[in-house]
Order: structure tokens, then C-alpha cells, then sequence
């Protein structure tokens, strides 16, 4: 299933238009493998694939974008984090939320749009 998003350019902020098994959809670029977005940054080839394998590393590079509310797509099912991985946006006063990926696409583009400092940590939907 793919959900269309957006076709034309909310602002002058990135924006993501099409989320589905084969990739997010940012401006014209399909993006295949995982990655973390904010208003004006791109992170390509963020994290792994499956939410087991983020280390500690990969939310540094999320938390080193400055956000005050982190989206992390896991995938095509909600999953959720230990309180160990948690902890860290916790002690820096950062929101985070976890919700499949299609939803933290769409909730990113509502954020950003208004202005927010939003960073959605997208992993791909994997079928199966």
C-alpha cells in the first residue's frame, strides 16, 4: 500500500510526498534504506533496517540535529524502544515518539509545516 502524501511543496522546508514499501518519497528523490529528516537536514542512510539492530550511535546522529520532538518510523508495525535507548532524549528534554513509519511520515509534514524542530528516523517498511 502506498500512501500519497503530498505533490506539491508545503514550504520552503523538506517535505515528504509518498511513503510506501518501496521507499520515502522526498521532492523527487525515492529514498530505499533508512533515514532521519528535519526541516532543512537530510540523512541519508541513516540507521539500519530493523529497529533491533539501532545502536547508540544512530540516535546520537538524531539527537546532534537539535530536535525537540524525534519521530522514529519503525517500520510497517509500531514497535518500541528499551528505557535504556530512551533514556537519552529523556535527559536532553527531547519528545519521542514511536509509530510506524506511514505515521511518522505524515505526522512529520503537520510538524514541520508548523515550524516545529521536528526530526522523523525513518526505518523501511518491510514486507513480511
Amino acid at each position: 500500500m502506498k500512501s500519497q502524501l503530498s505533490l506539491d511543496p508545503p514550504g520552503e522546508h523538506l517535505f515528504i510526498r509518498a511513503v510506501s514499501a518501496d521507499g520515502v518519497r522526498i521532492g523527487d528523490t525515492l529514498y530505499t534504506g533508512a533515514l532521519a529528516i528535519a526541516a532543512e537536514t537530510l540523512i541519508e542512510n541513516w540507521g539500519p533496517c530493523r529497529l533491533e539492530d539501532l545502536e547508540e550511535a544512530h540516535l546520537e546522529a538524531i539527537l546532534g540535529l537539535d530536535p525537540e520532538v524525534v519521530l522514529l518510523g519503525t517500520g510497517a508495525r509500531q514497535a518500541f524502544l528499551p528505557p535504556a535507548q530512551l533514556a537519552p532524549f529523556y535527559r536532553r528534554g527531547v519528545g519521542i515518539e514511536l509509530m510506524t513509519t506511514d505515521a511518522a511520515c505524515r505526522t512529520f509534514n503537520i510538524l514541520a509545516s508548523e515550524g516545529r524542530r521536528v526530526v522523523a528516523a525513518l526505518l523501511p517498511i518491510l514486507e513480511g
